[in-house]
């Protein structure tokens, strides 16, 4: 699942230090000479891709990021010290944009993967670098040069670990909204997911990001509806978790609404459908507590299920943090895979 998560920023890069003018003056010595020593290097800004992000949100809040300047040089032929490069770490999947030019820059994509944004400025040189055999005694000396200094764009494309799929009003804006701090609009209409809603569910000390999509109905895979555009998306996610309506309000069969979300999965993209997926059997608390284990045997012997499955309710919790727990150790169990 892919959504896109932006950001803009301004980096500088640090200034090279000046070099320096000096002379040698010790006792004894009678011919001096030259001898004020480079500056330092600027620092530069490398982007470094960091596994464990998922958003660019710390970029809403700190927006400049400047490298520190090198030293200047000193007497006695002795260099400045050269500033340490700023590294700033950003999600996988994040592309960076010149704004001033439009041009992008590189797309970090693998952990620990580093790219240069700004060169930092080139170092002064001391007058000992000018001495010649026609002037033995250079007054000559050279700034450092400025450090680059750029506008980025940051553009990150959200990989969700689970895509919710199902009939519209199935009750998945209200699961993400239960188990997550997404706050997604709720409404007993149809579509009431127009756009992709993105949540991170923590499980203990994991966590997880969980997409819902709008809601697809029978021939989506062609085009109807509005789930569509992002069904080729549900690709990208880890797991599926599949939300069922065990007693929908409109009196359709929650049999023929699973048969029509899978064969629709299975009509667009034969990978897709066998892609790992949990089935979650929402609003199971409308029905007596008696019949309940009764009613959710026959639906899942009706579609021949022998998958994970859970009893939910989206509205009020029941089931739900054993279902978050599943998620998190499925998806835990494919990256390990991977």
């Amino acid at each position: 699942m892919k959504f896109v998560d932006s950001a803009t920023i301004r980096i500088e890069a640090g200034k090279g230090g000046s070099g320096c003018l000096s002379f040698r003056r010790e006792k004894y010595i009678p011919d001096g000479g030259p001898d004020g020593g480079d500056g330092g290097d600027g620092g530069s800004v490398f982007f470094c891709g960091q596994e464990g992000l998922n958003t660019l949100s710390e970029f809403r809040y700190k927006r400049l990021f400047r490298a520190k300047n090198g030293q200047p040089g000193m007497g006695r032929d002795r260099r400045g010290k050269s500033a340490e490069d700023l590294t700033i770490e950003i999600p996988l999947g994040t592309q960076i944009f010149d704004l001033e030019t439009d041009e992008l820059i590189g797309e970090i994509t693998m952990q620990g993967q580093s790219l240069l944004v700004a060169k930092g400025g080139f170092h002064g040189l001391g007058n000992a670098r000018f001495k010649s055999s026609i002037n033995r005694a250079p007054r000559q000396t050279s700034p450092g040069t400025f450090g680059e200094v750029r506008e980025i764009a940051l553009e990150m494309s959200v990989m969700a670990d689970v895509g919710l799929l199902g009939m519209p009003n199935a009750g998945k804006s209200s699961l993400i909204r239960q188990i997550s701090g997404a706050r997604p609009k709720v409404d007993d209409y149809p579509f009431t997911t127009l756009y992709p809603n993105l949540g991170v569910v923590r499980a203990g000390t994991q966590y997880f990001v969980m997409a819902d999509i709008p809601g697809l109905i029978e021939n989506a895979s062609e085009g109807v509806g509005l789930g569509f555009e992002f069904l080729k998306h549900l690709s990208r996610a880890r797991v599926l978790l599949h939300v069922i309506d065990i007693l929908p309000a409109d009196e359709s069969n929650p049999v023929d609404n699973y048969l029509i979300i899978e064969q629709e999965l299975a009509k667009f993209d034969k990978d897709l459908f066998h892609k790992p997926r949990i089935l979650a059997i929402n609003k199971v608390d409308l029905i007596v507590e008696q019949e309940r284990e009764e009613c959710v045997n026959q639906f899942l012997k009706a579609i021949d299920y022998k998958g994970k499955s859970f009893n939910i309710s989206a509205l009020n919790g029941l089931g739900c943090k054993s279902l978050v727990y599943g998620l998190s150790e499925l998806i835990e169990q494919i990256t390990n895979e991977e």
